[in-house]
């Protein structure tokens, strides 16, 4: 976990249509304030760089089944 030496305090401006999915991700539990959403977010393209780089694909699939829908562009 960064402590406060290690950390950037970064100001953001987005637009309210953006603003309100953040807040709809947060009430979805998907990290507990705006600040962990966007982190999560930057976590998982990392991730699908990551893959792409290797040659690997990155998408949503059922359990045991081939890729339903790819992600293109990240």
């Amino acid at each position: 976990m960064a402590t406060q030496k290690d950390t950037i305090k970064l100001s953001l401006e987005v637009s309210t249509e953006l603003n309100n999915v953040l807040e709809q991700m947060v009430e979805k539990h998907v990290g507990t304030n705006k600040s962990e959403v966007l982190r999560k977010a930057i976590a998982l393209i990392q991730v699908a760089v990551e893959a792409r780089e290797k040659g690997q694909k990155i998408g949503i699939a059922a359990k045991g089944q081939a890729l339903a829908t790819e992600f293109i562009g990240i």
